[in-house]
């Protein structure tokens, strides 16, 4: 298993910790992917030819805009909401009886983790389902859609790595800038700001998908979901979008299948990269982390539909002149691009500071402001959070 505006450089509120707008117009339409229809046997009527599933719900594709509320230049597809909230007995994806989640184990191990006892802070919304560590444009699609169909929420799973035991990664948007990102999206999803919610992983990680759809619907009481066609979730990633689908409904729920967002491979001398074995051409954080590693901030910039921001926290043993700064690179929040020379890059802090370039090596980042007016006497402050723009 894995709302507010801002000014055009976005202010910089990220607390000290180690590594671990609405604009005034539109913009242009999306181009909308169309998505993949599942509905259970369970239901009688049809959209025309059907491709049977062994032992998953049926596939379908229906008329174009029959019957659904949304529609652009694709078909946008989904489940209809069900009319009961029942408390259904809790399965796992073997047949085997689930775990039994009584009132008071509920209220002790409540599933989102920022936002209080009695965790209504989603209630009646649509969530987008994922793991969210880049905001990419692919992300952004499953906000677009579920501010479609209501008021749109993330729920990002924390702690995955270090129950797994995955080596360290740094984040590729820092925590702190997570709420100027999801605030750039609000043109995109009907002026609406998504908000994120976070679920710990541990909370999580040993239930059914059957178990897990159930705590959506009676911990949380939203209205439905949004998740990628290959969403995985439950324990040991055993359930897919098709139980997904399935699962919403028995539960009461609406439930949205969202293609993945495709990108054209990129090759860097000539020879194309594979990223991993599940890439299939899919805008992906794995392709984002690829092309920051490579040094490529062009294409980072298409895969993220914004330019990746670089947040440092400014420390003692910085060193500061007319028109540069220097800092160790111990001091970053997020992943930087390849070490080398990083030419028309902005730096703000809160506010636009001015053109700079960048040279990031093994030790250091040093900013050099193309204006030497740039740093006025005590701009740049201990502890203060900086960021840069790349170009």
């Amino acid at each position: 298993m894995e709302r507010g505006a801002a000014t055009a450089a976005g202010a910089l509120s990220c607390t000290f910790r180690s590594p671990s707008p609405s604009p005034t117009t539109s913009p242009a339409a999306p181009h909308w992917q169309p998505l993949l229809g599942i509905r259970s046997r369970s239901r009688g009527r049809g959209w025309g030819q059907r491709a049977v599933v062994t032992g998953a719900p049926r596939l379908f594709l229906p008329p174009p805009c029959r019957r659904f509320r949304y529609c652009s230049q694709s078909k946008l597809l989904g489940m209809n909401k069900g009319q009961n909230r029942c408390s259904l007995a809790t399965f796992s994806s073997f047949g085997q009886p689930g775990i039994s989640l009584n009132n008071e184990d509920l209220v002790k191990d409540k599933l989102l983790i920022d936002c209080g006892e009695d965790q209504d802070c989603v209630i009646d919304g649509i969530v987008a389902l994922g793991k969210f560590d880049a905001l990419h444009i692919g992300h952004r699609e499953l906000a677009m859609y579920a501010s479609k169909a209501g008021t749109p929420f993330l729920l990002s799973f924390v702690g995955i790595a270090e129950v797994l035991g995955w080596e360290y990664r740094p984040p590729i948007v820092a925590q702190c800038d997570r709420k100027r990102v999801l605030t750039s999206w609000a043109p995109y999803c009907k002026n609406v700001v998504p908000i994120e919610y976070q679920v710990e992983f541990t909370k999580v990680r040993y239930l059914t998908p059957r178990q897990f759809v159930e705590r959506l619907s009676r911990d949380l009481k939203i209205q439905g979901v949004v998740a990628g066609e290959n969403y995985r979730f439950g324990y040991r990633a055993s359930g897919d979008a098709a139980e997904l689908v399935k699962l919403c409904e028995e539960f009461g729920l609406s439930a949205f299948i969202v293609r993945s967002v495709m990108d054209t491979a990129r090759s860097y001398n000539g020879v194309t990269t594979s990223i991993n074995s599940s890439d299939k051409g899919q805008v992906s954080s794995s392709r984002v982390r690829h092309a920051l590693a490579m040094g490529d901030m062009e294409y980072v910039s298409e895969l993220l539909g914004r330019k990746h921001r670089l947040v440092l926290t400014v420390k003692e043993n910085h060193l500061q002149e007319r028109k540069r700064i220097m800092l160790p690179k111990s001091c970053m929040l997020n992943m930087p691009p390849a070490d080398g020379l990083y030419e028309n890059c902005d730096l703000v802090n809160g506010g636009h500071l001015g053109l700079c370039r960048v040279i990031i090596n093994s030790e250091t980042i040093e900013i050099e402001m193309k204006d030497e007016n740039s740093l006025l006497p005590n701009t740049i402050q201990e502890n203060q959070q900086l960021g840069i723009e790349f170009g």
